[in-house]
């Protein structure tokens, strides 16, 4: 086998199609003439979501395998599985991004010739469940003082993160931006008495998509309508027919339109034939990765991609970085009145709804870009 110049291992021990920063991270190496694997598994809920072909890209998955004494067969195989590509391989990079790979990861950074990055997604409960998470918790600590980078998607999350980890040297923040390719043209102006598709994408939860939803869309004209693109979650199985029965009582299951998760590139399509953009989180919470979203969440960033003002929370951080530039609109998501109070507003101001989305659309045009955010880690993957 003839090895190429340079080659980067992406481990997940999950999906990893459901993450667009490894999607935009890959493509953006494989275009710089990298060589690039995935080693990933399935996913509940997200199992058939796929990467777009690429020459230079590469992905491996074994099944999904539930939890249970199964799952810790099923682990120990994937990290054995992990050590012999590696071997086989021989990568310059690893590229973590789960806290569950984090003890093969660290045990690569061992290896001559291994570089890692670790890249944290999610920030975990540091209060371990078992003993299994404990473990993979001691290894994150160890992982974050061997790797060469540690990215976070969050300043505050990266902050927490050198915190908890004792280390200050080498972390980053990487927000979740769109690539430039999936940037649209400009949108042309909504026509008046033309529906209009208010748009929520992810994973289907009572915090991100709360029924208030629901009970707002019933108090507006019939051709507000909403539009539901996602998977639910193994905690929350059979929200979606929930969010469907209040609909149906009340009286408006015709314009609650529900599809099924799909790849990136379709998923956008459909941004693209949508008008509102939901953006939620949950006005209180104790959870760091629901507290600490600005940047971290993908879905304001692809829908301004797509030129579609926002509805955000009414949150400090969130309204500083899109409803004060102008991007969007903040509205309490556990009152239905304040939710219909702004997509009211956006249906009565067509122009400044366009307006407000085309701002967005700059933004990310010009700075809000995965090149932009990832090219710092780039110009270390080539120098070290």
């Amino acid at each position: 086998m003839i090895k190429s110049k340079n080659r980067i291992l992406y481990i997940q021990y999950t999906n990893p199609a459901g993450y667009p920063p490894l999607e935009h991270s890959s493509r953006i190496l494989a275009q710089a003439d990298w060589e690039v694997l995935f080693l990933g598994t399935g996913a509940s809920g997200a199992d058939t979501l796929r990467f777009p072909p690429d020459p230079h890209i590469t992905v491996y998955q074994i099944p999904f395998c539930r939890p249970g004494w199964r799952q810790k067969l099923h682990y120990m195989r994937y990290c054995l599985w992990v050590l012999i590509w590696v071997l086989r391989w021989q990568p310059q990079w690893v590229y973590a991004s789960d806290l569950l790979v984090c003890p093969i990861a660290l045990i690569l950074t061992f290896f001559p010739g291994v570089k890692v990055i670790y890249h944290e997604h999610d920030s975990p409960n540091t209060k371990a469940e078992s003993s299994f998470i404990s473990w993979c918790l001691q290894a994150r600590e160890k992982l974050a003082n061997s790797a060469k980078l540690c990215i976070l998607p969050n300043q505050q999350r990266a902050d927490l993160f050198d915190k908890e980890v004792k280390n200050t040297q080498n972390s980053i923040c990487v927000w979740n931006c769109p690539a430039q390719e999936e940037i649209v043209s400009q949108r042309s102006l909504y026509q008046e008495n033309n529906n209009i598709w208010v748009l929520y994408h992810g994973s289907v939860v009572p915090q991100r998509l709360p029924l208030t939803v629901i009970n707002a869309l019933s108090t507006l004209p019939k051709i507000v309508k909403l539009r539901v693109i996602g998977y639910e979650t193994i905690g929350h199985k059979g929200y979606v027919n929930k969010l469907r029965e209040v609909a149906s009582e009340l009286g408006i299951s015709d314009r609650l339109e529900v599809i099924e998760p799909m790849p990136r590139k379709q998923l956008l399509k459909w941004c693209q034939q949508s008008d509102i953009g939901l953006a939620f989180m949950p006005v209180t919470s104790q959870d760091v990765n629901l507290i600490s979203m600005t940047g971290a969440s993908n879905k304001p960033f692809d829908y301004l991609a797509c030129g579609l003002p926002l509805v955000v929370s009414d949150l400090p951080d969130w309204k500083q970085m899109y409803v004060e530039p102008g991007y969007g609109l903040a509205c309490n998501p556990e009152d239905p009145n304040s939710i219909a109070d702004v997509l009211r507003w956006y249906l009565e101001h067509p122009l400044e709804m366009k307006a407000m989305g085309e701002r967005g659309r700059q933004r990310i045009l010009n700075e809000w870009n995965y090149e932009t955010q990832f090219e710092v880690v780039k110009n270390q993957l080539e120098l070290l």
